[in-house]
């Protein structure tokens, strides 16, 4: 069976070390949004006239943390599939280089 890489080897290093990079970074990043960080707060998606029309609601900013931790975690699960990708891609070269010489 011959296999076809479909990116180059080092253009899948690289995609695998920025995979890396991001599960590690958005796991962080959702970590801190999950406990609720108060430095994280201007980055949660509030609209200011429903969080008014809730008299300022804290259960509104706990519900909106969570959003934003549950769409880090989405996000870094898409990178983990990428990571797994890109160590395939240099699996099927490694091979090529093997049977090559």
């Amino acid at each position: 069976m011959v296999s076809c890489p479909l990116c180059g080897p080092k253009l899948s290093i690289c995609c695998t070390i920025i995979s890396i990079w991001g599960i590690v970074m958005l796991a962080i990043l959702g970590a801190f949004f999950q406990i609720h960080s108060p430095a994280l707060f201007e980055d949660i998606p509030k609209d200011e006239d429903e969080w008014k029309h809730q008299n300022y609601s804290m259960a509104y900013v706990h519900e909106k943390y969570e959003q934003t931790a549950l769409n880090c975690f989405i996000a870094a699960g898409i990178y983990v599939f990428f990571f797994f990708f890109s160590c395939c891609q240099q699996r099927m070269h490694a091979k090529a280089s093997y049977e090559m010489s």
